[in-house]
């Protein structure tokens, strides 16, 4: 579902929160290790065959990778990559690669978690790396580096493609892992890793960059609801109500009516099997990744969106349907904490969790179809 093109208030709050926080000496995303990694960076990208830009296929504007703005022309042949497929809007999706193609960027969207997604993504190198050898343009060795922000998958598809590329190539050896982590920033450093043979090819996953400001508080509040910053930066609580407050002015929820027909919805889920849905509930009261716990979240979003008869356009009364969330969901996913506040904390990471993985719907916080024709 692509969210509506509104400014709320809440996302102004935390889009300063990050932007002044940029501003501060001892900012976290731009220490000296990030410092570092641009440096090597900038040296190797005049080196390698190919350099594939990661975006977050969520937020296809706000992900570019500013340090490739400096090199002019371009040494490189350069993809862009939107990962993270499969938690975005598949029509807008569409839409920002014929964006992309209208502007003659080369770009193919992937999901780095989906073994056959990777496959097609890897043949599709192999392709580009073919072209280039019927060029003469290169050598036995194909380098591909790749870029992007914190927490946009890089490594996660870097493990991807070199697990199948060696499997296809019917390689031995052990395997080579990259670090992936919910968290941003955990790649240090530089890593290469083998995909492919006959030509060799080899992708070089590197630590991601923020430039070392970020003034623009609309970008920022999409990459801290993205996950891209850290979420201790803007606080979880007020993360999650962002959250709510895009879902909400969205029409995403209506896709749940169905989960309101039964009173239990967990009893209407496993008809087939009412044992084990019974069992996996009492055995797992408080792993809200569960479907049961997931459908019973969907559940009441759906009745507090539809029972409520405020303004949703209005940042007050989005803020009182959210409040009235924030108590109804302490008990689908059984919360029981006294003190509101930590309550409320643990409902907000639950919450964040669940947007980000995908299982509250597809969401895209950018539009194409706004950028007209320019």
């Amino acid at each position: 579902m692509t969210t509506r093109v509104k400014s709320w208030k809440i996302g102004r709050e935390i889009g300063d929160a990050v932007a002044k926080a940029s501003s501060n000496p001892n900012r976290r995303w731009y220490g000296p290790h990030m410092a570092a990694s641009v440096r090597a960076i900038s040296e190797r990208i005049p080196l390698v065959d190919f350099v594939l830009e990661i975006r977050d296929a969520r937020i296809p504007l706000s992900s570019e990778y500013d340090l490739l703005r400096k090199f002019s022309p371009f040494p490189s042949k350069r993809i862009v990559v939107l990962n993270k497929m499969e938690l975005a809007d598949p029509l807008e999706l569409k839409k920002w690669m014929a964006y992309f193609q209208a502007r003659n960027y080369l770009s193919y969207a992937v999901n780095s978690h989906n073994k056959e997604c990777v496959k097609n993504f890897l043949n599709f190198l192999q392709s580009q790396v073919r072209e280039l050898h019927k060029s003469g343009q290169f050598g036995h060795t194909t380098t591909m580096m790749l870029l992007g922000i914190p927490n946009v998958g890089k490594s996660a598809l870097a493990n991807s493609l070199h697990q199948i590329g060696r499997i296809s190539a019917a390689e031995k050896g052990r395997l080579k892992h990259t670090t992936v982590s919910s968290q941003p920033g955990d790649t240090k450093d530089i890593m290469s890793l083998k995909i492919g043979s006959h030509p060799n090819v080899y992708v070089l996953d590197t630590p991601g960059v923020f430039p070392p400001k970020l003034l623009d508080a609309e970008i920022c509040s999409k990459l801290a609801l993205t996950g891209a910053i850290p979420d201790d930066i803007t606080g979880e609580t007020e993360l999650a109500r962002f959250c709510l407050t895009l879902l909400n002015s969205s029409h995403e929820y209506k896709k749940w009516a169905k989960l309101c027909k039964s009173p239990d919805v967990t009893g209407s889920l496993s008809n087939e099997n009412s044992t084990s849905s019974s069992q996996r509930k009492r055995q797992y009261p408080t792993d809200h990744t569960q479907d049961f716990i997931v459908y019973d979240v969907r559940r009441v979003l759906y009745e507090t969106i539809s029972a409520f008869d405020g303004n949703l356009e209005d940042d007050i009364s989005m803020g009182e349907l959210i409040e009235t969330q924030f108590a109804a969901l302490r008990t689908v996913l059984r919360v029981t904490e006294e003190a509101s506040e930590f309550a409320d904390l643990r409902v907000a990471s639950k919450i964040l969790n669940l947007y980000r993985t995908g299982r509250l719907g597809h969401y895209t916080l950018e539009h194409a179809s706004c950028l007209g024709r320019s």
